[in-house]
Order: C-alpha cells, then sequence, then structure tokens
C-alpha cells in the first residue's frame, strides 16, 4: 500500500476512496457525487489528483494479497486503522468523514462495507456519538 505523508490531501482522498471501492465497485453517482461536493478542492487536490489516488488505491489493491480479480476487497482492520492514522487534523477528518458519508450515500444503497468503514472511522477519530447517530440515520434512509 502507498504511503502518503501524515494529513496530506492524497491521505485524505485515499479515505474517501476507500468508501468507494468498498462495496467492490465505484459507480458513477459517487463520482458524481465527489463533483458535485467539490471534495478535490475541499481535501486540497486538483479533481486529476483525486483521481490518481483512486486509481492508485485500486492499483495497490489488485496487486496485493487483499482481494483477488473480481471480488470486492477485505481490508484487514489493522490495515485501515493505520489508513485512518494518517489522518489526524481534527478539520481534516471532519471534511474527509463528511465527503465519506456523502459519498456512500450517492448511489442510494449503503452496503454493509461502507457502513462498518464509516462507523469505523467515526470510532477511530473520535466522533462516535453524533457521526453514530448519522451513520445510522444514512443506513435507514438509503435501505
Amino acid at each position: 500500500m502507498r504511503s502518503y505523508p501524515r494529513n496530506s490531501p492524497e491521505a485524505a482522498a485515499r479515505i474517501v476512496a476507500l468508501i468507494m471501492v468498498a462495496d467492490g465497485h465505484v459507480s458513477r453517482s459517487e463520482i458524481t457525487a465527489l463533483d458535485r461536493l467539490h471534495a478535490s478542492t475541499r481535501l486540497g487536490l486538483a479533481p486529476a489528483d483525486t483521481a490518481r489516488v483512486l486509481r492508485g488505491l485500486t492499483e495497490d489493491l489488485m496487486c496485493s494479497a487483499f482481494a483477488p480479480w473480481g471480488s470486492s476487497c477485505h481490508i484487514s482492520e489493522e490495515l485501515l486503522l493505520a489508513l485512518l492514522d494518517e489522518v489526524d487534523d481534527p478539520e481534516l477528518r471532519a471534511t474527509t468523514l463528511a465527503l465519506c458519508m456523502e459519498v456512500a450515500h450517492a448511489d442510494a444503497h449503503l452496503s454493509g462495507a461502507e457502513e462498518s468503514l464509516l462507523a469505523l472511522a467515526a470510532i477511530h477519530w473520535g466522533f462516535q456519538s453524533r457521526t453514530a447517530a448519522s451513520v445510522q440515520w444514512v443506513a435507514a434512509s438509503v435501505r
């Protein structure tokens, strides 16, 4: 897995990209949501750089033992926590989690993997009280 500097726009964008691939595919509505939300700008990247991070993540996943071709990816909680730890700035965490929630909701379906990753990020980053309720609300509203 590539390494990005702590609190870099790329580290935050990779968390958003993880939400996008959590259910095994990236939908057009998720990509549209990135544009609509101005996610790249909010994270401090150009849209082409955000696309590069997403492509890099998918390459890392395909070239590793995380998932065989054609299956959804299963990344260990240990690795997910390490990737989440690359973002420790409270404001960047809040922005990243908000973008993740919006992107996960974009296709009107919240998969179990997306819900689990959102909850893990919220708890690990210390947003559990207000975000856990939001994750549950998002999950209920898209089912």
